[in-house]
């Protein structure tokens, strides 16, 4: 099986992925900006060959990158980047090259577009918050008429929490028309609720043969904008109604062989939308979870996510084992913020619980800290104690 992964060494983890290919007797082709000095030893030892390109933004570039491999080797049978940022240049690689193992150019607005997620969400039975695509002024008064301040502007089209802005006013209305650029902003009524999200590893029918959830215990929009510590973690146990609201969604979607991260709303009160405690759909996401988060799962889980997703799409499903759990989570410190307890502390205090902690990549600092500490603990009131230690400020 020949597989091509385009950016294989950002974010760093994905090196995994390949690793777990390889040991499936898969030949790994890489593509990426990155000099071939410059990977890891433990990505170049994951690969079969790797094709540097200038830019993977340069489309000519990564199709002729594609060519050799596809010359030099023989058909493609799979190409992925398991990346939000780069799906529909992967689809667009999919259909120059004749691959049919993924998302297709025709695909991409039900699975990128906001607004268009919401009618599969609709049609799984899942509840959403009323929208309204950007116009002017007035178009966007009369949906605030209609659903009342604050309400949530973002791209239609966009990656994480950047360019999300929660709106209180006709003054920030003005202020959000004054910076606006041309893309395409869809506005929503607010939904006061924790962001939660379901996890899988999805078979060729459709079916998971892996399944767990995150919690961001802190509004993420409000993480990025305001540069707020991060409070994120993987559940010890997927709530059976979360689980039964994602495997609907996978339905409506028409996923087959991916790993996803569906986010959803964890109602905080009574609302329109529904009662507290229950879920509503956010958006979709036709990726793994973002940055480490899969490793945390790897904690979370005792097991390996990257083999099993390797293993889905070698096999078909995967024998690898999941063993006992607990909270796996992620504190995020924020370099221009002082904390009371420094790392030696908490290294310390917390070296029976702390599996990792290190630096953050620049490009993913924004939604989870300058640094991070990945600790487990098998209670919620552990977990709990250890962020208000951790990211206590002085």
């Amino acid at each position: 099986m020949n597989f091509v992964y385009i950016s294989p060494n950002f974010p760093e983890n994905h090196w995994l992925f390949c690793r777990g290919l390889k040991n499936n007797g898969v030949s790994v082709f890489g593509v990426g900006d990155c000099p071939y000095d410059n990977l890891t030893p433990e990505l170049k030892d994951s690969l079969t060959e790797y094709y540097k390109v200038s830019s993977l933004e340069n489309y000519d570039e990564v199709y002729r990158a594609v060519a050799y491999f596809a010359y030099k080797h023989g058909r493609i049978d799979y190409l992925e980047s398991n990346n939000e940022y780069w799906l529909e240049s992967d689809a667009r690689l999919r259909r120059d090259f004749h691959i049919t193992t993924g998302f297709l150019p025709e695909d991409m607005p039900q699975v990128k577009y906001k607004s268009r997620m919401k009618s599969r969400y609709i049609d799984a039975g899942i509840p959403v918050a009323l929208y309204h695509l950007v116009d002017d002024k007035a178009g966007c008064l009369a949906f605030i008429e209609k659903v009342g301040y604050p309400v949530i502007v973002k791209p239609d089209n966009g990656v994480g929490a950047i360019d999300t802005l929660r709106i209180h006013s006709e003054a920030d209305l003005d202020a959000f028309f004054a910076r606006k650029d041309d893309k395409q902003y869809i506005m929503e009524e607010y939904i006061d609720g924790s962001v939660v999200s379901y996890d899988a590893i999805i078979d060729g029918n459709g079916e998971p043969i892996f399944e767990a959830g995150n919690l961001t215990i802190d509004n993420i929009m409000d993480i990025v904008n305001e540069r707020r510590s991060c409070r994120v973690m993987i559940r010890a146990h997927l709530p059976e109604a979360l689980r039964d609201m994602g495997r609907a969604a996978v339905k409506a979607f028409g996923v087959k062989k991916r790993m996803v991260h569906f986010e959803f709303f964890h109602l905080n009160r009574d609302q329109r939308i529904g009662k507290e405690g229950a879920y509503a759909g956010l958006e979709v996401n036709m990726r793994p979870c973002g940055g480490i988060l899969p490793t945390i799962i790897n904690y979370a889980y005792s097991t390996d996510v990257y083999q099993i997703w390797a293993d889905m799409i070698v096999f078909g499903e995967s024998k690898k084992a999941v063993g006992d759990h607990q909270y796996c989570v992620l504190a995020g410190r924020r370099n221009e913020r002082s904390y009371v307890m420094t790392r030696e502390e908490v290294l310390r205090e917390y070296r029976d619980h702390i599996v990792e902690d290190s630096t953050v990549d620049p490009a993913l600092a924004t939604d989870m800290g300058d640094y991070i500490f990945l600790a487990r603990f098998p209670t919620w009131e552990e977990v709990l104690a250890f962020y208000d230690r951790v990211l206590k400020e002085c």
